[in-house]
């Protein structure tokens, strides 16, 4: 029989632990010591930002990145591999590789799950879309100036780079659909404003508001006349925006949604969180003819618009009957009915014609002022009406909807009468402010 000298066992045990301690502690010194080096040159970029650019710092200091140790080298790092992306002027500052444009990419190595949502989603791919159905972009019918400062703002540009140095024009730029130096699409700090990245912020209406507003898409607008939107203005300021547990409840934390509330956050077991806003939903409001995001050609949705629909009730439900849900979206069904059938189809029937008998040139659009009418009829009313019924605004779906979408239709069908009768009309040659090399 073998004989174990317990003496020796123990010897060869502590050895291997004193191995093993040698082994923990020199890989926690490589960490250690890489985590310095990070510190390091974060502590060089607060020195001078700190004076240079005080609400930038603050706005990190009171972030939950900085509460987590995250600072600046870890998001504005140019990996090895994309050294082209760095900012040359910027080394005289201090030596290491600095990106100025902070892209989706960089939010993936620690919210991999939220980037690769949104990716897919209509909101990263609008500069897409916009060039496949905007005849002010295809046609060049608005110049340099007038895009970059209205529509890329919040579209989003394709960031051009010298040296590293974002050009003017590309530049300054948070669109949702920005395509960025490294390939990725997108600006978090759309919603997320930088440097504090707030998830508060990002859960109030005004957030998206930034975008969705105006006489074309008025979301916010309709938002604030709603009872959804009275409650939050009333009742919005004592709300939990970020609770500890990580859960945006509805009772709990707030009495009203907001757009998050409906398009993002989740509903309990039921329904995900999502940053791809393109789920829930089931129709395209903001299509000419209404149909459903699978049929949206520009950019059709891998979704079933039923089950989509049967996520967004379930947002409804937390707070409404089954009856007040499918009564409401009945409501909306027959609103957009109506809108196609009534007015935009048998108004693009009539313009068909006239564009078939030569009376409506087809070389370029809006010169042509039955071309601006059509244009403003599903562009601007017809939109309103059914985004006004879409979120339960009864002033937008009706005197700034379909009140003004009638009289516009009248409009229309009078002047296209009068063309097809008298064979005269009123178009014009010049249009200012057209795009002409890149002015």
């Amino acid at each position: 029989m073998f004989y174990k000298n317990p003496k020796t066992s123990s010897k060869v045990l502590i050895l291997v632990f004193l191995i093993f301690l040698c082994v923990v502690s020199g890989l926690w010194k490589v960490v250690s010591t890489r985590k310095t080096h990070e510190a390091i040159i974060s502590e060089q970029c607060i020195q001078c930002h700190q004076k240079l650019n005080p609400g930038i710092y603050h706005d990190w200091k009171n972030s939950t990145h900085a509460n987590a140790g995250v600072q600046c080298y870890q998001c504005h790092q140019v990996p090895e591999n994309h050294l082209q992306l760095a900012f040359k002027e910027h080394n005289k500052h201090i030596q290491q590789p600095i990106s100025a444009v902070v892209s989706p990419k960089k939010c993936a190595n620690c919210h991999p799950k939220e980037c690769a949502e949104y990716s897919k989603s209509k909101h990263a791919n609008t500069i897409e879309i916009i060039w496949k159905i905007d005849t002010w972009l295809q046609q060049g019918m608005n110049n340099e100036i007038e895009r970059v400062t209205g529509c890329f703002t919040c579209h989003g540009t394709v960031v051009e780079l010298k040296d590293g140095k974002p050009v003017q024009g590309t530049w300054p730029n948070v669109g949702v659909g920005r395509k960025n130096p490294d390939g990725s699409l997108g600006s978090c700090t759309s919603c997320h404003t930088r440097h504090i990245f707030s998830i508060k912020e990002a859960r109030k209406p005004e957030a998206c508001g930034q975008c969705h507003l105006g006489p074309d898409h008025p979301q916010l607008e309709i938002y604030n006349e709603s009872k959804h939107g009275t409650i939050y203005h009333t009742e919005g300021n004592s709300w939990n925006w970020k609770p500890e547990d990580g859960n945006w409840m509805a009772g709990r934390d707030f009495r009203a949604p907001t757009c998050a509330v409906c398009h993002i956050s989740s509903v309990g077991l039921f329904v995900l969180k999502t940053h791809d806003v393109t789920e829930r939903l089931s129709w395209e409001i903001q299509a000419p003819l209404t149909i459903h995001p699978n049929e949206f050609t520009p950019f059709p949705a891998q979704t079933d618009w039923k089950h989509e629909r049967s996520k967004m009730g379930m947002v409804c439900l937390q707070c409404h009957s089954e009856t007040w849900k499918n009564n409401h979206f009945s409501n909306l069904d027959a609103a957009i009915q109506n809108y196609n059938e009534t007015y935009y189809q048998p108004a693009k029937t009539v313009m068909d014609q006239l564009y078939d008998k030569g009376l409506l040139s087809k070389e370029i659009y809006f010169d042509d002022t039955l071309e601006w009418e059509f244009y403003e009829l599903w562009h601007h009313e017809g939109r309103r009406a059914r985004m006004g019924t879409a979120m339960m605004a009864p002033d937008y779906a009706w005197w700034h909807g379909f009140y003004e979408l009638k009289k516009r239709f009248i409009q229309l069908m009078t002047q296209a009468d009068s063309l097809q009768r008298n064979g005269k009309n009123n178009s014009f040659s010049t249009i200012p402010g057209k795009y002409k090399n890149g002015n």
